[in-house]
């Protein structure tokens, strides 16, 4: 005992106490802003290996941003990368940062289905499927459960079998190989059911966007509940997000 004691004496505290309101810092990229800066709009848009950046207006669409960083190495006057962690949101659109504004990316409350808030709000059991990912979006969903995070302190949690589940997190582009599974888990899952994309490839198809391996068919006809944007997302995101989703909007 005396031995765990000093220990915990040595480290500090294991956990992040409050995950709502953890200040992060570099060299960590969370939302960027854009300026009005002119600049060669096009030399930019080129450095994006993901076609993250558009022009006219200037944006930067995090649905498909890997947040590499490359574009404010290269052009800092136009673009910088905060620490806000806080940049998911259940309307796509929303995801895209356009120059001049500073708009903070939230789940827009007036979007959320009447019964998720009022079914999930103490509770939530998520299936995780990883549709083609290369593991890092896994493994900081399994991260957002940790000691450092805990998000089970909220009531969320993974669970092994979609029978057992409120909703499913995808991960990973959604290969060919992986279309009907994913169909088959998110089937199983009972009414009312969240259906979640985390991470860049989940979200628009990241650098497998145009790759003729990846089935995105399932998304035509299910409703995306929530976007976490990331290359991977972090736990932070993560948590933020469902936190966002299943209760209150605003910053506790």
């Amino acid at each position: 005992m005396i031995k765990e004691i000093k220990a915990i004496y040595h480290n500090g505290k294991q956990y992040i106490p409050d995950l709502r309101n953890v200040k992060l810092r570099s060299p960590f990229r969370g939302r960027p802003e854009i300026s009005e800066a002119k600049v060669d709009e096009q030399a930019i848009a080129k450095i994006c290996p993901l076609g993250a950046i558009g022009t006219k207006p200037f944006s930067i669409d995090m649905g498909k941003c890997a947040f590499c960083g490359e574009c404010a190495f290269a052009f800092p006057e136009k673009i910088k990368f905060t620490q806000d962690y806080r940049i998911s949101s259940n309307i796509r659109e929303n995801l895209i940062i356009k120059e001049g504004k500073t708009t903070e990316i939230r789940v827009d409350a007036n979007a959320i289905r009447k019964e998720v808030k009022s079914v999930f709000r103490k509770s939530l059991k998520l299936r995780q499927v990883s549709a083609g990912g290369d593991n890092s979006c896994e493994w900081e969903l399994g991260a957002a459960g940790n000691a450092n995070f805990d998000m089970s302190r909220y009531g969320i949690e993974f669970t092994a079998s979609p029978r057992h589940a409120d909703g499913i997190v995808v991960t990973g582009p959604i290969s060919e190989n992986m279309a009907e599974p994913l169909r088959i888990a998110y089937d199983a899952i009972p009414e009312p059911k969240l259906f979640i994309l985390c991470g860049v490839d989940a979200i628009s198809g990241g650098l497998f966007a145009d790759s003729k391996a990846i089935n995105r068919s399932i998304l035509k006809d299910i409703k995306v509940d929530l976007y976490i944007p990331g290359n991977p997302s972090h736990p932070l995101t993560i948590v933020n997000a469902l936190l966002d989703l299943t209760r209150s909007n605003k910053k506790k």
